[in-house]
């Protein structure tokens, strides 16, 4: 499947900020299950490029000059495959598999996380995921403006509803406190007609004998050809698409535009 994407974010800051530093991770990598036809970030600097500890593009914007505005306009085009009961095409991968195992700040679970987790039988096969992504799904409900990007696994299920971001790191607390290695991914959807999830999140789970399984908690399926990949991580924090610090500026606002459209004529 062939789909091309454009995705622009513009802060606007009350009062002239001084110095600003953005980590970028918006460029996907040609991996078995993609391939990146072309890509192009614009920002109103020089972006230096390196890799992070997951492996991800990475690229840093550093302005030094007065502004109050920021515009990051990402696009591209992206061809993906199939993939069979979410199985990638690839290895573990250069980061230690217990290092997944370990829970962090927005997954580490509570008493009735933990039991959540424990309400499926074995996760042995991908099909195990999806259940427990239904029985996540059943009890965290998705729905927009309930929770935040520094909300915690615990306190999503507290309040009952979330968004992609919170079922991912519902998923991450219950196979980590399994013991299975599990892994945040952020990217891209070709949702059709369906509004405001084209930027999405999902999660990676390793099982033996299957490799990693790539699993939409919010959809309770597997992610396959609809999907393109950008960053991995623990969670959230560690794949967020930016990040980054200022110098300035008071008040900010965020305005955030991703389009996703499938491309027929090939």
């Amino acid at each position: 499947m062939r789909f091309s994407i454009r995705h622009e974010t513009i802060y606007h800051y009350g009062t002239h900020v001084q110095y600003s530093i953005q980590q970028i991770r918006q460029t996907p990598s040609n991996t078995p299950s993609q391939f990146v036809i072309r890509w192009n970030i614009d920002a109103p600097n020089k972006l230096v490029l390196s890799y992070d500890t997951y492996g991800n593009p990475l690229h840093t914007l550093v302005l030094t000059r007065p502004h109050r505005e920021i515009v990051l306009l990402v696009e591209g085009e992206i061809e993906t495959v199939a993939l069979q009961d979410g199985r990638l095409l690839e290895g573990a991968g250069p980061i230690p598999l217990p290092h997944f195992t370990c829970q962090t700040r927005l997954s580490t679970p509570n008493t009735a996380l933990d039991a959540l987790g424990h309400e499926c039988g074995p996760l042995e096969t991908p099909a195990d995921l999806i259940q427990l992504a239904s029985v996540i799904g059943s009890r965290v409900a998705y729905r927009t403006g309930i929770t935040e990007v520094t909300s915690t696994a615990v306190e999503a299920l507290e309040l009952g509803h979330g968004v992609c971001q919170d079922h991912a790191h519902l998923m991450l607390a219950c196979c980590r406190a399994r013991g299975l290695p599990a892994r945040y991914v952020s990217g891209y959807l070709d949702a059709g007609d369906v509004q405001d999830v084209a930027s999405h999140a999902w999660v990676d789970v390793w099982l033996e004998g299957s490799g990693w399984v790539s699993v939409d908690v919010s959809h309770a399926c597997f992610a396959s050809e609809k999907y393109c990949r950008v960053a991995v991580g623990r969670d959230y924090e560690t794949a967020a698409p930016v990040r980054g610090m200022r110098v300035g500026g008071g008040s900010e606002e965020m305005a955030v535009t991703v389009a996703v459209d499938r491309i027929t004529n090939q």
